[in-house]
């Protein structure tokens, strides 16, 4: 139980240091996963997030919600079926999809700065490769690509 317990531990601090770095650009934590991906892929749609970020629909809707009121991102009903959005950044949110990811790129080296490169590559390895192996548990199907993100 000290694995689960450690996975406990580094997930709610490692939240709590990017809602640091990512609160003067107004969003949190919990948001700046969706932003990147409509960044990274204008016109995503809203049901293709949930591939990628491994949520509750209802989360999605409100999390777009969120970043739409915020004046990050718009929605557009999709051309072949008007049940679904298409998501694209707004300016706000390419001006500042940089420093998110170097806010990202700080916490992680903040988690790992204490292992040797070698090692937190392995790390990384190892913590992908169980996430797969407990979402395969779950039913979970995925694209390695998606797992890869």
């Amino acid at each position: 139980m000290k694995l689960l317990k450690w996975l406990s531990v580094a997930d709610r601090f490692a939240k709590v240091y990017l809602d640091q770095r990512l609160a003067p650009l107004g969003i949190n934590s919990s948001q700046h996963m969706y932003l990147l991906k409509v960044c990274d892929h204008p016109g995503i749609s809203q049901d293709s997030l949930l591939g990628t970020v491994y949520v509750h629909p209802s989360n999605i809707v409100r999390m777009v919600a969120a970043l739409e009121k915020k004046g990050f991102l718009t929605r557009v009903p999709c051309e072949q079926d008007k049940r679904t959005w298409k998501l694209y950044p707004t300016e706000r949110a390419l001006s500042i999809a940089g420093q998110i990811r170097a806010a990202c790129q700080e916490t992680e080296d903040a988690l790992l700065n204490s292992l040797p490169a070698e090692e937190q590559a392995e790390f990384q390895r190892m913590l992908a490769r169980a996430g797969r192996d407990i979402a395969e548990k779950l039913g979970v199907k995925r694209t390695e690509d998606e797992f890869d993100e």
